[in-house]
């Protein structure tokens, strides 16, 4: 195997394991902070954030992810015969199922919806009550599914390192 495709897998590891690390942050301390607070200011803090993210070096990060992962993926099914092969593909569909459509399904709406509503209203307050858990819960699954992918990715680099 050629060396770029081992340092590609390093590569795609390498931010699969930084996007890991944001959404971990959320799932860690990030919620458990605004959810302490009063809800008009863990509403407007959250509203912010997910306002912010739109510009930010982790939304390309996340996104380019997919394009990046599925491609290699594709390339790794119709060009390469090495053991590191299965674990590329597993990375790929991973990310793409645990992170990027979970992320569009659930967490997105959630964050469409509390954007929409006044911070200060009785109907944000209420639906602060139920974000923060649900939202954080889908964001378990993003943080496991995004450090599964950069570990999947780093084994593949294993796997294709030794071939160098």
């Amino acid at each position: 195997m050629e060396n770029w495709f081992f340092y590609a897998c390093l590569w795609l590891g390498f931010v699969s394991a930084m996007v890991a690390g944001v959404f971990q942050s959320f799932s860690d301390f990030v919620m458990a902070g605004l959810e302490r607070a009063k809800p008009s200011a863990g509403i407007e803090s959250m509203q912010q954030i997910n306002r912010t993210v739109c510009r930010s070096v982790f939304l390309t990060a996340f996104l380019s992810l997919v394009p990046l992962t599925g491609g290699f993926a594709l390339y790794a099914m119709s060009q390469v015969n090495a053991p590191g092969r299965t674990f590329v593909i597993a990375a790929a569909a991973t990310y793409f199922v645990a992170v990027f459509v979970v992320t569009v399904a659930f967490n997105v709406p959630m964050n469409r919806q509390l954007d929409r509503l006044d911070r200060a209203s009785r109907e944000a307050a209420a639906y602060w009550r139920t974000y923060g858990k649900v939202w954080t819960r889908w964001n378990h699954l993003r943080t496991i599914g995004s450090a599964a992918t950069a570990a999947l990715f780093l084994l593949a680099a294993a796997a294709f390192g030794s071939a160098i």
